[in-house]
């Protein structure tokens, strides 16, 4: 079932900027620079998206020279998946053993 965590990372990657820059993070590691073009957002607001993706454990920072690179950790979104796969298991389950609780 899904946990706090869970519940935390959904509402995390809720925010469509955050989306698409997990979307582009899938694709590549890119550099706040690349993420600014890409996404046509201020560089002040992506850091902040940056920031709170970072907070939640869905990527990782890689510094290199002035320059900071964000790449996604795949397992946290696969943990996430997961959690939805078996609630989809039990609403399956629960549909073919016709489970419904009597109204009182």
């Amino acid at each position: 079932m899904l946990t706090s965590v869970d519940t935390d990372l959904i509402r995390v990657l809720a925010d469509p900027l955050r989306l698409q820059i997990v979307t582009l993070l899938a694709r590549e590691t890119l550099c706040t620079t690349h993420l600014v073009e890409e996404t046509g957002a201020r560089q002040t607001n992506l850091s902040n998206h940056l920031r709170v993706l970072r907070e939640a454990g869905v990527v990782d920072t890689e510094p290199c020279g002035r320059f900071t690179y964000y790449k996604l950790r795949p397992a946290v979104l696969e943990q996430l998946a997961g959690s939805f796969t078996q609630l989809a298991a039990t609403a399956r389950q629960t549909e073919l053993n016709n489970t419904k609780r009597a109204c009182p």
